[in-house]
């Protein structure tokens, strides 16, 4: 048989995809580097290349699809054709990211991945508050706000937002117009 050479970020791809299946419908405790090398049709030891383990390769999932979501976001943020009121109102919701049928949006959000999908937001937060600092900071200059320390302000803004986007009994809606209420109150625009 021969030796298939694949451009390396295609190789980790496809070794994020197959663990990503695999997690989704083994379990991440049921699944091996074995599991995800023979799903791939690939020596092991090519897994332990990209990822020295499991839980670095699991990391490195989170991470890319945290980014994922992430980018959907940015966009509109960093669109200068809007205020920052505007940009509170059209930005995408993660109600927005619901119509993904992905198996990975089906690992992170299905019923039993609370705690997955808790990991999944504090990432995406750690991703989004440098973008928010960044808008605030331009806010500021453009005389929107006033906020003396963006970096408090950012993180206040979109950790905040956790506690209302992981309660369960405040549905959907309700959610996203109770964060904008009070994301245009605390940054007063």
């Amino acid at each position: 048989m021969a030796r298939i050479t694949k451009d390396p970020e295609v190789r980790k791809q496809e070794i994020l995809d197959a663990a990503i299946v695999l997690f989704y419908e083994k379990g991440y405790e049921r699944t091996s580097m074995t599991d995800i090398a023979n799903k791939l049709g690939i020596a092991q030891g090519l897994c332990y290349r990209y990822f020295p383990s499991k839980e670095i390769l699991f990391d490195s999932s989170l991470r890319g699809y945290a980014q994922k979501l992430a980018d959907k976001m940015i966009p509109v943020l960093q669109d200068e054709r809007y205020s920052l009121a505007q940009k509170l109102d059209i930005a995408p919701s993660y109600l927005d990211f619901e119509e993904d049928k992905t198996v990975t949006y089906k690992f992170f959000h299905n019923e039993n991945s609370k705690k997955l999908h808790s990991q999944l937001s504090i990432v995406v937060c750690e991703i989004m508050v440098p973008v928010i600092v960044k808008l605030i900071e331009k806010s500021n200059q453009m005389g929107e706000t006033q906020l003396e320390d963006p970096e408090t302000a950012a993180s206040f803004a979109v950790y905040g937002q956790l506690g209302i986007l992981l309660d369960d009994s405040i549905q959907g809606e309700d959610k996203i117009k109770r964060i904008k209420q009070f994301l245009k109150y605390l940054l007063k625009v």
